[in-house]
């Protein structure tokens, strides 16, 4: 794409947030519905939504997207707000000035991931707060009311649609992530999307349980392909794609299959990246290995200094962290990680890209979607590519008392109670 042609997508392709934010931003910031559409346009494709716990990673990761021209998610989740640097308010910031640094020009949205909503108490706040994390550059959020039951998280997506700009990138969920306990059926993914259709919401991504596991994947099981192929074959007309969560620790053989059997488009990766950044000895698919005594395994001169992550240690062990409880250590460390040596800053970024990298293209087969997108912006004009979906299903049929009688019938199962936070 010749100069001209990008500079003329600055101008169309960048949503209205955007361009007011960074009015002479030459980053292509985007509505996540371009990432998921170019996937899409590929096929059999899904990208990275790289979880930015830090500017490390954001940055390796924009990096890695660049190098394989792949359209590309930087996310935080709500609950990671309160233990990491990076923040619903901070991370367009931080996202628009590494791109323009750097000269980037691939298409990256910007994603509240796991907008968590546990009771119908957490909506009067959630009303006023969306509106303001779209004003600080979000362009794609996941409404997360899977914690409640079926009616009440579908009912949750309907009360908060008219908060969500219409161009944004839109993911919803069913069933939390508890690894191979309450596993998502067809009969719970499908109400929470027809009834989402049935009301003129038509989600770009679905988020299953579908036995995947947040932190350090250790239980061998992992993804339930052919379960989510399964759901994501009776959702087709639908038009959703798949969102999967839990994507660190399965191996790339299992990533591979999600990639090329289901319709899956979007892939968090989170705590793989932390452990990379760090210089966390870790398998060909980003799980981090342990020692004899269950402690975690620093390569000498990779990562953060040695000092550095002694100081990490030590923290961690003063609170009783242990595992996944390290990702706490974010929030506490990260102007002490900025203020190593430049060497030690680039080779944590080079590391955390050279992984991001193979997983866009040797894993996920996303090489190319950069410009995909960049055309699918072209062809429209348009920063609002418009949704995949068509309403099938009659409002009529999916009043709120409807709704609440038809989740009495659905076969799920939740499996345990417990503090599954995302």
């Amino acid at each position: 794409m010749s100069n001209s042609d990008y500079d003329k997508l600055i101008q169309t392709g960048r949503p209205p947030n955007i361009v007011r934010r960074f009015p002479n931003s030459k980053a292509l910031i985007v509505s996540g519905k371009v990432i998921d559409q170019a996937l899409v346009a590929k096929g059999a494709a899904m990208t990275i939504a790289a979880n930015g716990r830090s500017n490390i990673i954001i940055r390796g990761a924009l990096q890695a997207a660049q190098r394989a021209d792949a359209a590309l998610l930087i996310e935080i989740a709500r609950s990671e707000c309160n233990y990491c640097p990076t923040n619903f308010f901070n991370i367009a910031l931080q996202v628009d000035a590494i791109c323009n640094e750097l000269g980037l020009t691939i298409p990256v949205a910007i994603h509240a991931d796991h907008y968590g909503i546990k009771s119908e108490a957490d909506l009067p706040y959630a009303k006023i707060e969306i509106p303001t994390i779209f004003e600080a550059g979000i362009t794609s959020i996941a409404v997360d009311a899977s914690h409640m039951p079926d009616d009440k998280n579908l009912l949750a997506n309907i009360e908060l649609a008219d908060c969500i700009p219409s161009w944004a990138g839109l993911e919803t969920e069913v069933g939390e992530i508890k690894g191979n306990q309450g596993l998502s059926t067809v009969d719970d993914a499908t109400f929470l999307i027809k009834g989402m259709n049935s009301r003129g919401i038509f989600a770009d991504w679905i988020a299953l349980n579908n036995g995947s596991s947040h932190g350090l994947e250790a239980s061998g099981t992992g993804i339930q392909v052919e379960l989510t192929a399964d759901i994501h074959e009776h959702l087709a007309p639908y038009g959703v794609s798949g969102a999967q969560h839990g994507t660190s620790g399965n191996n790339s053989d299992k990533l591979r299959a999600i990639t090329g059997k289901t319709h899956t488009t979007k892939a968090n990766v989170a705590t793989a990246l932390q452990m990379v950044a760090w210089g966390v000895e870790v398998n060909d698919y980003g799980n981090a290995l342990l020692d004899g005594n269950g402690n975690f395994i620093k390569v000498k001169g990779e990562g953060l200094t040695e000092e550095v992550w002694e100081q990490l240690v030590t923290y961690a062990d003063k609170q009783g962290w242990k595992g996944g409880d390290y990702k706490k250590l974010n929030l506490p460390f990260e102007n002490i990680i900025l203020g190593q040596q430049k060497a030690i800053r680039e080779r944590m970024v080079a590391r955390v890209e050279d992984f991001v990298y193979n997983m866009l293209t040797n894993v996920f087969n996303a090489a190319g979607t950069g410009t995909l997108g960049k055309e699918l912006l072209r062809k429209a004009g348009t920063y609002d590519l418009g949704s995949k979906g068509k309403q099938l299903e009659d409002p009529a049929d999916w009043t709120r008392e409807k709704i609440i009688e038809r989740a009495k019938t659905l076969v799920v199962d939740k499996g345990p109670e417990g503090d599954f936070d995302d």
